[in-house]
Formats: C-alpha cells, structure tokens, sequence
C-alpha cells in the first residue's frame, strides 16, 4: 500500500462538475492498494499518516500533525501510485490490486483516518473520473511505501 502525503491549506475533489469532498488546512492523501496489502498496511499507513509532523509549530518549525493543529483529510483512491515503469514508457498497473480487493480496502483505510483524527475525512469516489484541486502548502509532500518499513 502507498500514500502521497500533501499538506495543503485547501483541497477538493469534483466528481461530474459537483464538488465532492472539500477541506482548509489538512492533508491531500493520495492511496494505492496492492494485492497483497492487509490490514497491517492500513494500520501502520493511518497511524503514520495521522502522527507525520509536518505542520508547523510556533518556531516555524514541522513539529505537528494534523491531529495537533485540528486539521482535515481527504482519501482519494489512486491505483496509478501502484504502476510500474521498469519496462517501455507504457506504465504497468499489474501491480495495482482489483476493484473487488482496493474498494474495500480504500473504505477501511478512510474509517480508520476518520477514528484516528476524530473527524469525518473527505473522500474521492473509486473509479470515478475525479478532479482533485490543491494548494499545496510549502510545498510538502512525503511518499510511504507500507512495504517499505
């Protein structure tokens, strides 16, 4: 499982021209499922997710997480993250886990960002043609691998 971690001071995810899911300042969590992932890779991905201390403190220091700033979330599905480019200039999505699998795995992955938090998360739509607009704060972005530990 992987993530691309945003901060953001403002995000949003449109779905056929209707926005979906909207938040201030928070994280823009990008997520791809594999095959093999568990539930192991959802809880290590969520508590490190919800604990990153990439927001700054008083000294302008990345000292807190979005739980110390009372930030938002939104999950947005995205099995691209899960491509391989070993090969030709074509990506593979071999590596990307199939609707019946990341579905579930994606809904889990968002309730348990909502408990971790203690706030609804904004969410995407699996498979829909979604238009996620950010303003990257910093910019920030940190990439975790839960294979990768």
């Amino acid at each position: 499982m992987r993530v691309v971690i945003q901060r953001v001071s403002e995000a949003s995810v449109t779905i056929g021209g209707v926005v979906r899911s909207s938040i201030g300042r928070g994280l823009l969590v990008l997520l791809g499922v594999g095959p093999d992932d568990t539930e192991e890779d959802i809880d290590y991905l969520v508590k490190k997710t919800a604990a990153l201390r990439i927001f700054d403190d008083e000294a302008g220091v990345m000292n807190r997480s979005v739980m110390d700033i009372g930030g938002e979330v939104i999950v947005v599905s995205q099995f691209t993250l899960m491509a391989s480019t070993r090969k030709g200039n074509r990506p593979s999505y071999i590596g990307a886990a199939g609707h019946e699998k990341a579905v579930p795995m994606y809904e889990e992955f968002s309730r348990r960002m909502s408990e971790a938090i203690g706030r609804t998360v904004g969410t995407g739509e699996f498979g829909a043609d979604m238009k996620v607009s950010l303003l990257n704060d910093g910019p920030v972005t940190i990439c975790i691998d839960s294979k990768n530990r």
